[in-house]
């Protein structure tokens, strides 16, 4: 599994310099300098990695439950109390890596997880695949299809999110375990 990529801005100095005389005073643009991480994804046959992790992003919550939902396209929509914000929201993406026209089984550890934070718990459901037309993945593997000539694959994993009246404002996490078959 791929950690998450931080951005960080480091700000440079600003440089003034004056002549003295008839020349006045001159003045450099301000820069920034941004530093940020690269990684690579390698994928053997008959295997697959997590190149993305399922996010739904920063909210505002209030005094009534509601959903956010985080499309296998990254389409993010919210049900009752909840007020989207920002976006930094995106599904899981894998990619594996089999044989042409291979059949390979795709299944969920569990149909719903939680998510732990400072407040009370969420739960995550309805694991959606963007394979075409999408599908709902559960603890019963479904089955697909490698249409790639070359055996490479990558999908993306949408979900939805219940979260509570007043939710407490902080970082949630949870684990959730996909498993890949090839057959």
């Amino acid at each position: 599994m791929m950690g998450i990529t931080r951005k960080t801005v480091v700000p440079s100095a600003v440089f003034m310099t004056a002549a003295f005389g008839c020349f006045g005073l001159a003045m450099p643009a301000l820069a920034d300098v941004e530093r940020t991480q690269t990684q690579v994804g390698v994928v053997t046959r008959l295997s697959f990695i997590q190149t993305e992790e399922l996010s739904f992003g920063q909210i505002f919550a209030s005094n009534a439950s509601g959903t956010i939902t985080v499309a296998p396209n990254s389409v993010r929509s919210r049900t009752g109390g909840v007020t989207l914000t920002g976006n930094t929201h995106h599904p899981a993406v894998f990619a594996g890596f089999g044989q042409p026209n291979q059949r390979v089984q795709i299944s969920l550890g569990s149909n719903s997880i939680f998510l732990t934070g400072p407040g009370t718990r969420m739960r995550a459901h309805t694991f959606v695949i963007g394979s075409t037309p999408t599908a709902v993945l559960t603890t019963t593997p479904r089955v697909f299809r490698i249409a790639t000539p070359s055996g490479g694959f990558a999908f993306p994993v949408g979900a939805t999110l219940d979260v509570n009246a007043n939710q407490t404002p902080g970082t949630y996490r949870g684990t959730w375990t996909i498993t890949l078959n090839y057959q």
